[in-house]
């Protein structure tokens, strides 16, 4: 069987049965069309199915495969005779790589069938056909009036089988094609709420246990956001990362992966005697300390239960912490489920009722560029409304320009757009054969959408920035919260609420506009009377009075954090002769590098961050010049110090600046390398660990007593 290349496989049987088609009579044209659309089916579901389980590849939708794979079903009812040997209908999953050891499943790992329902009928029934025949052909079949179910999530995930011998996790398998898959227990291993080691006094001798592996929507946000950052490609979604995950040739990799393992079923139990429900069994799994998903599961006796459960569950989709694509029916009793026995894919005593997919096809509208509060532009598509996930959708974000190169998106272009969670939805993909003739290729602009900055692009990145952080109105309540900061301009009282007021009622537009805040115009803010207008008008006139290094930092260049504020105010002295710096003579400081000075160069080439600076200067924004050298004293200058517990005279932030004046340096932990420890009241562990290390402490008052300053 050639399933190696499923293509060749493809074009092989078309040619061999267009042949025979060319010796067909007219009267077997009926015949003749239903091959033509077997042969084609098959074929194509053949090609998904490889690249599903071998690639970790979804090159349709679960509805569209869905869809094609019933056709097939019922023209293989209809026309027996025309049914290939290796149907998609009569198989499970595919043919495992031969990268990994092969092992034989003892009960074969079959897949369920499906269900669905039409949620645009009006009553019940006429919505949920399917689940009423099911119901009916389960209770014929064992000749019971009503029968207990067991109702769960079907996880959007990798199938795993995990045997433990004598309690000990020996061998995990993947599905494969249902009767041996590959070995993964290295792997599997790796996965944290995975047991290795079961009690003895309630396990098995011999226990198979099988489930999901997954990866939740939190984490994978969260590694997508990391790959993000570090400009590298975004995973495509969940599935496709833990299937990947789990067949890693490296063991160490996978480890990195956070995978969630959830047990839905035991297979093989030398114990089974025990257990008369599916439901003990489960109860078993959670003294074993399995997650099974517990919170999610309904014991169901009728058709209204299922269907309460089907649509609750519905509803809940987009707020579980994980993917699923609909709920899988059991029945409870073992024997039931005996009785029932299975057909040649599936279990007959479980079915699969599948939600409406969450991907659905749309047409791209419009292309617009958005800005957000660090600069970063990220363009986004208008899309005609659809309802995808039981959301209606009308804009879709197209990540960057890499991934609409990568993609071939197109403005008018037919797309199919996908929404997991409370995540922004995305354009899949092009549907490239309904490309349209007026469709127009989309290009990045070169200028900030919104005040007409040079865009920046950082090297090894592939996010698109706007380079006015001071004046570009998308920015300016992310950089006024963060210029006023303890660790920039130190406004106490001006915190993200006040700022996003000020903001919204038009009295502030930029930093500079701070400065010229009264009274008057603060009582104005919610929760606000003449005492707090009055005390957060005199912070920010007291900090008026500054360092050169908390202004630098407070101007929120990107890559000048607060350390590099501080080398750059002692290099340059005034922020005139850093403004006036090239790379060059940036890249001279101490850990400035190619794309830090870049930055900083971009920043003060941009006329309206210049403007904003010399209009802070104007009304009165000053600080203390700086030389190039560092103030010396014997006991400070180059000694590491760290500073623990509440000082009485001074604040820590002001003894670390005095510190790093007389050019010392100021760590956060204790080691080996550390000088002096600096103690106030309730120092904590630091103190334990200096006196352990033998290392030099003094309080407040020693400390001020080496600067000569008496209080």
């Amino acid at each position: 069987m050639l399933l190696i290349y499923p293509k060749f496989l493809y074009h092989k049987r078309l040619k061999t049965m267009s042949d025979l088609f060319t010796q067909l009579e007219p009267t077997e044209q009926p015949l003749k069309l239903a091959q033509q659309q077997i042969d084609e089916l098959t074929a194509r579901l053949i090609e998904y199915n490889y690249y599903y389980h071998n690639n970790n590849q979804s090159l349709i939708s679960d509805e569209e495969y869905d869809q094609l794979f019933r056709q097939l079903q019922q023209l293989e009812q209809q026309y027996p005779q025309l049914r290939w040997n290796n149907s998609p209908t009569q198989t499970v999953g595919f043919t495992p790589q031969t990268a990994f050891k092969q092992l034989t499943h003892q009960i074969p790992m079959l897949s369920l069938n499906n269900i669905f329902s039409t949620l645009d009928k009006d009553d019940t029934h006429s919505r949920h056909v399917e689940l009423l025949q099911f119901l009916q052909r389960t209770q014929d079949a064992v000749a019971a009036e009503s029968i207990e179910y067991i109702a769960s999530p079907k996880y959007d995930g990798v199938a795993i089988s995990l045997i433990y011998q004598h309690g000990t996790l020996k061998h995990a398998i993947t599905r494969g094609d249902g009767f041996s898959g590959e070995d993964v227990t290295l792997n599997i291993k790796t996965i944290k709420n995975i047991p290795h080691k079961l009690n003895a006094d309630i396990a098995p001798q011999l226990l198979e246990v099988r489930g999901e592996v997954l990866i939740k929507t939190a984490d994978f946000m969260q590694l997508n956001k990391l790959q993000q950052q570090l400009g590298l490609k975004l995973y495509a979604n969940a599935r496709n990362l833990a299937a990947g995950s789990i067949r890693q040739l490296d063991a160490s990799i996978t480890a990195t992966r956070p995978l969630h393992f959830f047990a839905y079923a035991i297979s093989q139990n030398s114990h089974a005697e025990n257990y008369s429900t599916f439901w003990q069994q489960l109860e078993l799994l959670n003294q074993l300390g399995f997650d099974t998903g517990q919170q999610w599961l309904k014991l169901c006796a009728n058709f209204a239960d299922l269907v309460t459960y089907y649509e609750n569950m519905l509803h809940q989709r987009a707020t579980m912490p994980f993917g699923i694509d609909g709920v899988v029916y059991k029945v409870n009793s073992i024997a039931k489920q005996q009785q029932l026995g299975f057909v040649m894919r599936a279990p007959r005593f479980a079915i699969a009722h599948k939600f409406p997919a969450e991907e659905q096809k749309s047409q791209i509208i419009d292309i617009q560029v958005q800005v957000g509060r660090t600069g970063a532009l990220t363009p986004v598509a208008t899309i005609t409304p659809i309802t995808v996930g039981g959301v209606m959708v009308s804009h879709a974000t197209l990540h960057n320009q890499e991934e609409i190169t990568r993609k071939d998106i197109r403005l008018h272009d037919f797309v199919m757009v996908r929404r997991a969670g409370d995540v922004i939805p995305e354009i899949v993909r092009v549907l490239q054969d309904e490309r349209p003739a007026n469709s127009q290729e989309f290009m990045m602009p070169s200028t900030c959408p919104i005040c007409g900055a040079h865009i920046i692009k950082e090297e090894h990145e592939t996010i698109l920035r706007c380079s006015g952080g001071l004046f570009c109105d998308a920015q300016k309540k992310q950089t006024i919260t963060h210029f006023a900061s303890k660790l920039a301009m130190n406004i106490d009282g001006l915190g993200e609420k006040i700022v996003e007021q000020l903001v919204d009622l038009n009295l502030v537009n930029n930093v500079a506009d701070l400065y010229q805040l009264h009274i008057g115009q603060l009582e104005v803010l919610d929760r606000f009377g003449k005492k707090s207008a009055t005390n957060l008008i005199n912070a920010i006139q007291n900090s008026k009075h500054t360092t050169l290094s908390r202004l630098i930092y407070a101007l929120g260049i990107r890559h000048v954090g607060e350390a590099t504020a501080k080398d750059l105010a002692k290099t340059f002295g005034n922020l005139d002769n850093l403004m006036a710096a090239n790379t060059t003579e940036l890249m001279l400081v101490n850990d400035v590098g190619k794309i830090v000075a870049q930055s900083i160069v971009d920043f003060f080439a941009e006329k309206h961050n210049r403007d904003i600076i010399y209009r802070l200067k104007e009304l009165g924004v000053n600080y203390r010049e700086q030389s190039n050298a560092s103030k010396y004293h014997e006991l400070i200058s180059g000694k590491t110090f760290v500073i623990s517990g509440t000082m009485v005279n001074f604040s820590r932030e002001q003894i670390k600046q005095t510190l790093e004046e007389f050019g010392a340096k100021v760590a956060s932990s204790v080691s080996a390398k550390t000088d002096c420890l600096i103690v106030g009241n309730e120092p904590g562990s630091k103190f334990d660990k200096a006196t352990q290390l033998k290392i030099k402490i003094i309080d407040e008052s020693e400390f001020l007593t080496i600067l000569g300053v008496t209080k």
